[in-house]
């Protein structure tokens, strides 16, 4: 089975505004909910789990049902970081969904515009190689500074890859990694892809896109709106 794990425990306090930028609602429709109909959609994703903040599980079920989330099977809520809220969902998944060939596809709630070849994309390579990180060209100069005003230093972009999510992993493999994180003492990773690097872990990368936007502030909820117009166009002709 291929399970989405969508993360939804944010506070979304760069937003600066009073709900969780996951429940921001673009043109009458919350923002989680294009990203679950993006699974929900995808011919290949039999589950959907999600990592939601504490006081909005009932909203999130409500919703679920009027827009025809049949996949979701469960809600449970974050922890103090991603790492923990991660964690919660995967061992969740785990009591109904843990057989050897069970693949997890990790998300964030805030990237609605997910496409179906990205996903396609990220089960292949996980199926292949045994995990996938969805990734895209380094395509702007790249510098470094250590005071946040100057530079004096640049890093070549050719060999650098920008990640977005999805993030695929075999189920078992990514809690046993989890596990032995914790053992390590490492436990506010910022995301699955860097977690596996901090262990020592081969990452194999698989394509996205630069519509597969995260919104984190308003201009994003602005791009976001630009894009869906865009599809509205091209629908029309």
């Amino acid at each position: 089975m291929n399970i989405a794990l969508i993360i939804a425990g944010g506070a979304g306090h760069r937003m600066n505004q009073d709900i969780p930028k996951q429940f921001i609602n673009v043109y009458d429709k919350p923002v989680i909910v294009y990203t679950m109909e993006a699974f929900q959609k995808h011919p290949s994703v039999d589950a959907i789990e999600i990592v939601c903040l504490d006081g909005w599980h009932d909203v999130l079920r409500a919703y679920a049902k009027q827009f025809g989330i049949s996949k979701l099977e469960n809600i449970v809520s974050g922890g103090k970081n991603g790492q923990d809220s991660i964690r919660n969902g995967l061992y969740d998944i785990a009591t109904r969904h843990n057989g050897q060939d069970d693949v997890v596809l990790i998300h964030d709630a805030i990237r609605p515009m997910v496409s179906a070849d990205v996903i396609t994309d990220n089960i292949r390579v996980c199926r292949q190689y045994g995990n996938a990180i969805t990734v895209v060209p380094c395509t702007a100069a790249m510098l470094k500074t250590y005071d946040s005003l100057s530079t004096t230093e640049q890093v070549p972009r050719d060999n650098l890859k920008i990640t977005q999510t999805p993030q695929a992993f075999f189920i078992n493999d990514i809690i046993e990694v989890h596990k032995e994180a914790l053992k390590r003492g490492i436990t506010n990773s910022v995301a699955s892809c860097t977690l596996y690097i901090e262990m020592g872990k081969k990452l194999y990368m698989s394509v996205g896109s630069e519509k597969n936007i995260k919104l984190t502030t308003t201009e994003d909820i602005e791009i976001f709106k630009a894009i869906l117009n865009a599809k509205k166009d091209e629908w029309m002709h």
